[in-house]
């Protein structure tokens, strides 16, 4: 009994753990992107590079659980892989972006999911979600009309950022309905969805790099990123959400805005303005208004629940 009490208060800590330190690392994922463009990467073949290396380091893990996948619903494969979609478009943002904006365009998400929640999947919408969209899209407005501009996203990054949130709403909306795969396949479907879609936006932006270079140093960073952000990271995610309640995660994840800002702003030089520190923190605030519901929820089961 006091093992299994141990236990209990155990996973829930390490769980805890695990997606702060996902916020802090994807927080640094802009430096090897650049990176690879730096050594002749440019576009979206860095990203191509990242994924499909991890798809490969994940391939024996969803092998070996192949009859999961077999199994798996139809639907719930496609939103897996949309997921790595919307994260490939997040990745190419940050070659043709500034950090701090492309993160905070990206954490719009919660107005995305509460909007497709509510009149895609008809589930109901509380005041606070409400409350949540209109201080999101007063965010939006503010950030990208800082100055003086109309508001709307400026460069190719800004906009597949916008793009890359939405689709993660669809995809997370797919997943939370459909998806019971555990973390080594679902991992292994998100950046194989990543991979496939770098794959086919690499030639758009950007011509096949010339070879005879030096293969090592990309090949490293490819290896690297890809093990450590999409492979380990993202299926430790998968584990530790399933254990703690949404409104956490959502909580902890947000260390990601706050990492990538400072780290761009102390490596980069890229700061934002006052009004675009503004709408960003409305951003943030509309994050913590649409998980809120779900955080009194878990409090009051809990509560009931002794």
């Amino acid at each position: 009994m006091k093992d299994a009490a141990m236990t209990n208060i155990q996973a829930p800590l390490m769980a805890t753990l695990i997606v702060v330190f996902t916020g802090v690392i994807w927080g640094f994922y802009w430096i090897p992107v650049r990176a690879l463009a730096e050594l002749g990467l440019s576009g979206a073949w860095g990203t191509l590079a990242i994924t499909a290396a991890a798809a490969m380091l994940l391939s024996p893990v969803a092998y070996h659980k192949r009859q999961q996948l077999f199994q798996a619903d139809p639907l719930a494969l496609a939103s897996i892989a949309l997921g790595g979609a919307a994260f490939a478009l997040y990745s190419i943002g940050f070659v043709y972006g500034r950090v701090a904006i492309i993160i905070l365009l990206y954490f719009l998400t919660p107005v995305w999911s509460a909007l497709i929640g509510r009149y895609v999947m008809g589930w109901p919408i509380s005041r606070l979600r409400l409350a949540a969209i209109l201080v999101g899209l007063a965010g939006l407005f503010i950030m990208l009309g800082a100055e003086g501009e109309l508001p709307l996203p400026r460069g190719m990054g800004e906009w597949m950022a916008l793009a890359a949130g939405i689709l993660w709403s669809i995809g997370t909306t797919g997943m939370r309905a459909k998806s019971d795969l555990t973390p080594g396949p679902s991992a292994f479907i998100f950046a194989s969805g990543a991979a496939i879609t770098a794959l086919i936006l690499a030639p758009v932006f950007s011509p096949l790099p010339s070879g005879g270079g030096d293969i090592v140093k990309p090949l490293g960073w490819a290896l690297a990123t890809g093990g450590l952000w999409w492979g380990i990271s993202i299926a430790s995610l998968m584990w530790a959400t399933v254990r703690l309640e949404p409104a956490r995660v959502g909580l902890l994840l947000m260390s990601e805005v706050v990492v990538g800002a400072a780290s761009a702003a102390l490596i980069a030089a890229e700061r934002l303005s006052p009004l675009e520190f503004v709408g960003g923190a409305l951003v943030l605030c509309a994050g913590v208004l649409e998980i809120w519901p779900a955080r009194r929820r878990c409090q009051d089961t809990a509560i009931s629940g002794t």
